[in-house]
């Protein structure tokens, strides 16, 4: 499967200049002309892309996460997480599902691909794992608690849609089909086993 990564909402000019270097968060900032013709420093965040899977089980039941991280409240959330410099999306995609839910999947599909801020240089794409099974145990980062929740398609769209529900992109996608009936029934298809 060949993924593009979508264009950047802001696009960070070449002669942007390195300000800082974190663990995760590199800041860059250049001199940006006004309207009036002044001109101000802009600053724009860059971090590892994320991949975010969507496992579906053979018998049609998808898989959500309830995790737990040190520092932050429990939550609902997609699996996943960083894609490693020079990885692929299917490759990281893979490698997490393996990691955080011992699982394999037969086939892919990109559900979505965005960046979504324009202050912060980082693209996440969601994929859809089909025919999911069991391979292994769980093999989690010491900073990971997760418990694998398995939903029915209804369950899966409830959950998603919900306030507590922490991805996102996921559940915009979702709060925008519940208002189109025909969407709903595309994204349906697409998570069937």
């Amino acid at each position: 499967m060949n993924i593009l990564r979508p264009p950047a909402r802001q696009p960070m000019p070449e002669d942007a200049q390195l300000v800082f270097k974190g663990a995760m968060f590199d800041v860059y900032q250049w001199q940006q002309q006004l309207y009036n013709g002044q001109t101000a420093t802009f600053e724009k965040i860059r971090r590892p892309d994320t991949v975010l899977v969507i496992p579906v089980m053979d018998d049609g039941r998808i898989v959500l996460a309830e995790q737990e991280q040190p520092g932050v409240a429990p939550f609902v959330g997609a699996l996943g997480g960083r894609i490693d410099p020079g990885e692929t999306v299917e490759a990281a995609a893979s490698r997490e599902l393996a990691e955080e839910a011992g699982m394999q999947a037969s086939g892919w599909q990109l559900l979505l691909a965005s960046q979504p801020s324009s202050k912060i240089d980082w693209a996440i794409y969601t994929l859809i794992a089909k025919g999911c099974r069991q391979i292994g145990g769980q093999t989690l980062d010491g900073g990971e608690k997760i418990n694998l929740k398995f939903l029915t398609f209804e369950e899966f769209v409830a959950t998603v849609t919900a306030p507590t529900f922490d991805d996102h992109e996921i559940k915009m996608e979702f709060l925008q089909a519940r208002l189109d009936p025909a969407r709903l029934a595309v994204l349906k298809a697409a998570l069937r086993g």
